[in-house]
Protein backbone atom coordinates (compact mmCIF):
# COMPACT_ATOMS: atom_id res chain seq x y z
CA UNK A 1 0.00 0.00 0.00
CA UNK A 2 1.16 3.47 -0.79
CA UNK A 3 1.59 6.10 2.24
CA UNK A 4 -1.05 8.56 0.78
CA UNK A 5 -3.69 5.16 0.25
CA UNK A 6 -2.00 3.74 3.65
CA UNK A 7 -3.58 7.42 5.20
CA UNK A 8 -6.47 7.84 2.76
CA UNK A 9 -7.71 4.25 4.52
CA UNK A 10 -7.16 5.59 8.23
CA UNK A 11 -9.54 8.43 7.53
CA UNK A 12 -12.08 6.41 5.71
CA UNK A 13 -11.77 4.25 9.08
CA UNK A 14 -11.79 7.35 11.48
CA UNK A 15 -15.35 8.13 9.64
CA UNK A 16 -16.90 4.55 9.82
CA UNK A 17 -15.84 4.23 13.51
CA UNK A 18 -17.58 7.74 13.58
CA UNK A 19 -20.82 6.38 11.69
CA UNK A 20 -21.44 4.35 15.37
CA UNK A 21 -22.73 6.76 17.15
CA UNK A 22 -25.43 6.60 19.56
CA UNK A 23 -27.07 9.81 21.42
CA UNK A 24 -29.45 10.54 23.78
CA UNK A 25 -30.33 13.64 25.98
CA UNK A 26 -28.47 14.32 29.20
CA UNK A 27 -31.01 16.44 31.43
CA UNK A 28 -28.12 17.82 33.33
CA UNK A 29 -26.25 18.96 30.85
CA UNK A 30 -29.12 19.68 28.71
CA UNK A 31 -27.85 18.68 25.43
CA UNK A 32 -26.99 15.45 24.13
CA UNK A 33 -24.23 12.99 24.67
CA UNK A 34 -23.04 10.59 22.24
CA UNK A 35 -21.71 7.05 22.55
CA UNK A 36 -20.12 4.97 20.09
CA UNK A 37 -19.11 1.99 19.55
CA UNK A 38 -15.82 1.84 17.42
CA UNK A 39 -12.85 -0.75 16.09
CA UNK A 40 -9.86 1.62 14.64
CA UNK A 41 -9.83 4.62 16.94
CA UNK A 42 -10.27 6.11 20.25
CA UNK A 43 -13.48 8.79 19.36
CA UNK A 44 -13.54 9.88 23.14
CA UNK A 45 -9.87 10.74 23.54
CA UNK A 46 -9.84 12.47 20.37
CA UNK A 47 -13.19 14.35 20.68
CA UNK A 48 -11.80 15.68 23.84
CA UNK A 49 -8.08 16.43 22.44
CA UNK A 50 -9.27 18.08 19.18
CA UNK A 51 -12.44 19.71 20.00
CA UNK A 52 -14.39 17.93 17.97
CA UNK A 53 -17.66 18.58 16.84
CA UNK A 54 -19.48 15.26 17.00
CA UNK A 55 -22.92 16.71 14.61
CA UNK A 56 -22.50 15.91 11.29
CA UNK A 57 -19.32 14.16 11.49
CA UNK A 58 -18.31 14.01 7.52
CA UNK A 59 -15.60 11.72 5.99
CA UNK A 60 -13.65 15.05 5.32
CA UNK A 61 -13.40 15.86 9.09
CA UNK A 62 -11.93 12.81 9.36
CA UNK A 63 -8.99 13.58 6.98
CA UNK A 64 -8.63 16.82 8.43
CA UNK A 65 -7.93 15.13 12.01
CA UNK A 66 -5.87 12.48 10.61
CA UNK A 67 -3.82 15.23 9.04
CA UNK A 68 -3.71 16.47 12.17
CA UNK A 69 -2.38 13.60 13.37
CA UNK A 70 0.61 13.77 10.82
CA UNK A 71 1.86 16.89 12.02
CA UNK A 72 -0.08 18.60 9.12
CA UNK A 73 -2.29 21.58 9.37
CA UNK A 74 -4.67 20.57 6.90
CA UNK A 75 -5.37 16.97 4.26
CA UNK A 76 -4.99 19.56 1.53
CA UNK A 77 -1.31 19.72 2.46
CA UNK A 78 -0.67 16.07 1.35
CA UNK A 79 -1.80 16.82 -2.22
CA UNK A 80 1.38 18.39 -3.76
CA UNK A 81 3.65 17.05 -0.99
CA UNK A 82 6.78 15.94 -1.97
CA UNK A 83 7.65 11.93 -1.36
CA UNK A 84 9.67 12.63 1.93
CA UNK A 85 7.03 14.60 3.75
CA UNK A 86 4.25 12.08 3.19
CA UNK A 87 6.66 9.45 4.19
CA UNK A 88 7.34 11.63 7.63
CA UNK A 89 3.88 12.32 8.02
CA UNK A 90 3.03 8.37 8.13
CA UNK A 91 5.77 7.85 10.78
CA UNK A 92 4.35 10.58 12.51
CA UNK A 93 0.89 9.13 12.67
CA UNK A 94 2.44 5.65 13.32
CA UNK A 95 4.69 6.56 16.01
CA UNK A 96 2.18 8.27 17.71
CA UNK A 97 2.46 6.53 20.82
CA UNK A 98 6.41 7.19 21.22
CA UNK A 99 5.66 10.72 20.52
CA UNK A 100 3.70 14.00 19.92
CA UNK A 101 3.72 15.98 17.21
CA UNK A 102 4.21 19.33 18.97
CA UNK A 103 8.31 17.34 20.38
CA UNK A 104 8.97 16.81 16.89
CA UNK A 105 8.34 20.45 15.44
CA UNK A 106 9.61 21.75 18.66
CA UNK A 107 13.26 19.41 17.80
CA UNK A 108 13.08 21.20 14.46
CA UNK A 109 12.17 24.40 15.22
CA UNK A 110 15.45 23.96 18.02
CA UNK A 111 17.94 22.88 15.24
CA UNK A 112 16.70 25.73 12.86
CA UNK A 113 17.20 28.39 15.39
CA UNK A 114 20.51 27.47 16.55
CA UNK A 115 21.83 26.90 13.67
CA UNK A 116 20.04 29.75 11.96
CA UNK A 117 19.21 27.36 8.58
CA UNK A 118 15.72 26.10 7.51
CA UNK A 119 15.45 22.22 6.44
CA UNK A 120 14.07 20.82 3.81
CA UNK A 121 11.22 17.69 3.48
CA UNK A 122 14.11 15.39 3.24
CA UNK A 123 16.87 16.44 5.21
CA UNK A 124 13.71 16.47 8.56
CA UNK A 125 12.90 12.94 7.26
CA UNK A 126 16.60 11.90 7.76
CA UNK A 127 16.95 13.01 11.32
CA UNK A 128 13.98 11.89 11.99
CA UNK A 129 15.05 8.24 10.75
CA UNK A 130 18.42 8.49 12.18
CA UNK A 131 18.06 9.68 15.95
CA UNK A 132 14.93 11.22 16.56
CA UNK A 133 12.87 8.12 17.93
CA UNK A 134 16.20 6.51 19.48
CA UNK A 135 16.36 10.03 21.83
CA UNK A 136 12.27 9.01 22.46
CA UNK A 137 12.47 5.73 23.12
CA UNK A 138 11.77 5.71 26.90
CA UNK A 139 8.90 7.75 26.78
CA UNK A 140 5.49 6.88 25.35
CA UNK A 141 2.07 8.37 24.82
CA UNK A 142 -1.59 7.75 24.79
CA UNK A 143 -2.11 5.99 21.33
CA UNK A 144 -5.42 6.84 19.69
CA UNK A 145 -5.38 3.69 17.90
CA UNK A 146 -7.48 0.91 19.05
CA UNK A 147 -5.01 -1.53 17.94
CA UNK A 148 -1.84 -1.39 15.52
CA UNK A 149 -2.01 -2.12 11.84
CA UNK A 150 1.14 -3.21 11.84
CA UNK A 151 0.72 -5.89 9.11
CA UNK A 152 -0.03 -3.04 6.74
CA UNK A 153 2.86 -3.19 4.62
CA UNK A 154 3.46 0.55 3.36
CA UNK A 155 5.09 0.46 -0.13
CA UNK A 156 7.89 3.71 -0.01
CA UNK A 157 9.51 5.22 -2.70
CA UNK A 158 12.85 5.01 -2.39
CA UNK A 159 15.22 3.12 -3.54
CA UNK A 160 17.24 0.26 -1.05
CA UNK A 161 20.80 1.51 -0.78
CA UNK A 162 22.03 -2.04 -0.05
CA UNK A 163 22.86 -4.15 -3.17
CA UNK A 164 20.78 -7.87 -3.58
CA UNK A 165 23.63 -9.32 -4.42
CA UNK A 166 26.91 -10.17 -2.53
CA UNK A 167 29.26 -7.83 -1.45
CA UNK A 168 32.58 -7.39 0.70
CA UNK A 169 32.52 -7.54 4.46
CA UNK A 170 34.08 -5.72 6.93
CA UNK A 171 35.22 -8.16 9.89
CA UNK A 172 37.64 -6.37 12.15
CA UNK A 173 39.47 -2.64 12.50
CA UNK A 174 41.11 -1.15 11.22
CA UNK A 175 39.95 -0.93 7.82
CA UNK A 176 42.20 -1.52 5.27
CA UNK A 177 43.98 1.50 2.86
CA UNK A 178 41.14 0.25 -0.17
CA UNK A 179 38.26 0.98 2.15
CA UNK A 180 39.29 3.57 4.26
CA UNK A 181 40.58 6.16 1.28
CA UNK A 182 36.87 5.24 -0.45
CA UNK A 183 35.17 6.25 2.67
CA UNK A 184 36.98 8.95 3.03
CA UNK A 185 36.23 10.13 -0.31
CA UNK A 186 32.22 9.39 0.61
CA UNK A 187 32.52 11.05 4.41
CA UNK A 188 33.62 14.41 1.87
CA UNK A 189 31.04 14.43 -0.36
CA UNK A 190 28.33 14.29 2.21
CA UNK A 191 29.61 16.56 4.33
CA UNK A 192 29.39 18.64 1.46
CA UNK A 193 26.23 18.02 0.95
CA UNK A 194 24.89 18.69 4.37
CA UNK A 195 27.11 21.45 4.84
CA UNK A 196 24.84 23.28 1.93
CA UNK A 197 21.95 22.36 3.36
CA UNK A 198 22.19 23.55 7.34
CA UNK A 199 24.61 27.09 5.96
CA UNK A 200 26.22 27.49 9.29
CA UNK A 201 26.45 30.84 10.72
CA UNK A 202 30.14 30.38 10.74
CA UNK A 203 31.22 28.31 7.46
CA UNK A 204 34.71 28.91 7.64
CA UNK A 205 34.68 27.69 11.26
CA UNK A 206 32.81 24.51 10.52
CA UNK A 207 35.31 23.73 8.06
CA UNK A 208 38.13 24.11 9.99
CA UNK A 209 36.62 21.58 12.40
CA UNK A 210 35.74 19.16 9.86
CA UNK A 211 38.22 16.30 9.76
CA UNK A 212 37.15 13.50 7.08
CA UNK A 213 40.15 11.27 8.30
CA UNK A 214 39.10 11.09 12.06
CA UNK A 215 35.43 11.12 11.25
CA UNK A 216 36.36 7.43 9.35
CA UNK A 217 39.55 6.24 11.90
CA UNK A 218 37.68 7.33 15.05
CA UNK A 219 33.67 8.19 15.04
CA UNK A 220 32.35 6.16 12.06
CA UNK A 221 32.29 2.32 12.44
CA UNK A 222 32.61 0.64 16.09
CA UNK A 223 33.38 -2.46 17.04
CA UNK A 224 30.11 -3.96 18.20
CA UNK A 225 28.52 -2.64 14.28
CA UNK A 226 31.06 -5.98 12.81
CA UNK A 227 30.48 -8.33 10.46
CA UNK A 228 29.40 -4.99 8.15
CA UNK A 229 28.35 -5.02 4.57
CA UNK A 230 30.80 -2.37 2.61
CA UNK A 231 28.58 -1.06 0.45
CA UNK A 232 25.55 -0.59 3.56
CA UNK A 233 28.77 1.34 5.77
CA UNK A 234 28.99 3.22 2.84
CA UNK A 235 25.37 4.61 3.16
CA UNK A 236 25.34 4.80 6.35
CA UNK A 237 28.01 7.52 6.14
CA UNK A 238 25.88 9.97 4.89
CA UNK A 239 23.17 8.88 7.21
CA UNK A 240 25.08 9.20 10.28
CA UNK A 241 26.63 12.46 9.53
CA UNK A 242 23.90 14.70 9.55
CA UNK A 243 24.21 15.03 13.10
CA UNK A 244 27.62 15.16 13.20
CA UNK A 245 28.20 18.01 11.14
CA UNK A 246 25.37 19.79 13.04
CA UNK A 247 27.33 19.20 15.74
CA UNK A 248 30.50 21.04 14.20
CA UNK A 249 28.36 24.05 13.33
CA UNK A 250 27.22 24.30 16.99
CA UNK A 251 31.01 24.00 18.10
CA UNK A 252 31.87 26.82 15.41
CA UNK A 253 29.15 28.80 16.61
CA UNK A 254 30.68 28.49 20.21
CA UNK A 255 33.86 29.28 19.51
CA UNK A 256 33.05 32.59 17.85
CA UNK A 257 31.27 33.48 21.06
CA UNK A 258 34.68 33.49 23.03
CA UNK A 259 36.29 35.21 20.74
CA UNK A 260 34.69 37.91 20.55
Amino acid sequence: MKPIEYLKLQAKNLHKDFKTQTSLSDPKLRRKVYDYDPKFFKIDLLVNDFNIKEENFKLGNAQHVIAKLCGLEKWTDLLNASPAKIELSVLLFTNMDRLEVRDWDQYVLDIETENNVKLDDDFKLQIFKEGFLEQEQDVFYDDYRISKDEDTEIEWEIDDPVSSGPTEQICSLPINEEFREEFINEANRSFERIFERIEPRHPEQTRKLWDAEKYIDEEFLKPEMLPIDRDYALYLIDASLVHYVIGLAVEADDQAVNIN
